[in-house]
């Protein structure tokens, strides 16, 4: 198995009613499927890179904090903008900043499970022409649906989960 890529790289998939179900409920029970992969933990595991070369523990779980809050905006925006051009940022500086080092990741929890109701109910009633309504982002010069970013960030969250189980796993935690 891939370690970087232990559920396979982000496919995106047609709208679909079913898809649509099964990604909204990936955004609304990410937050205790977060939870549950680091449930136990001590210090040193927490410090423990996912893989040779990766990010460790608690750095996996404040990025997806972070990405999370960057992704609940630009869900905003583009629901109530034409086309805005979101905000990048540099997910690895992020993840070695102050917050990142000092703050325990029952924070970063915390903040998931309020963001995440928060998100989920923004997209539960989204309409399919919603669904159509785009971002575009400037790093990659593309316009994106919001549909597909849907699926791409309900991929977000199990890959991570993915890296901290399989982290466990190999562990032997």
């Amino acid at each position: 198995m891939d370690q970087r890529y232990p559920i396979g790289k982000y496919e995106p998939r047609p709208f679909s009613e079913s898809q649509k179900h099964s990604w909204l409920n990936d955004i609304k029970f990410l937050p205790l499927a977060l939870e549950n992969s680091i449930l136990n933990l001590d210090e040193h595991q927490l410090e423990t890179p996912y893989r040779e070369g990766g990010w460790t523990v608690k750095q996996l779980v404040h990025h997806v904090a972070d990405s999370h809050m960057n992704a609940y905006t630009r869900f905003k925006l583009g629901l109530t903008e034409e086309n805005p051009t979101i905000r990048t940022y540099n997910e690895k500086l992020w993840a070695e900043l102050d917050d990142v080092r000092e703050l325990p990741v029952n924070i970063s929890v915390t903040l998931l499970h309020a963001l995440h109701i928060r998100w989920f109910e923004t997209l539960a009633h989204l309409s399919e022409q919603q669904w159509n309504r785009t971002i575009l982002h400037p790093e990659h010069q593309k316009t994106f649906t919001l549909w597909h970013l849907l699926g791409m960030y309900a991929w977000h969250g199990r890959h991570h989960v993915a890296h901290i189980n399989n982290l466990r796993e190999r562990m032997k935690w």
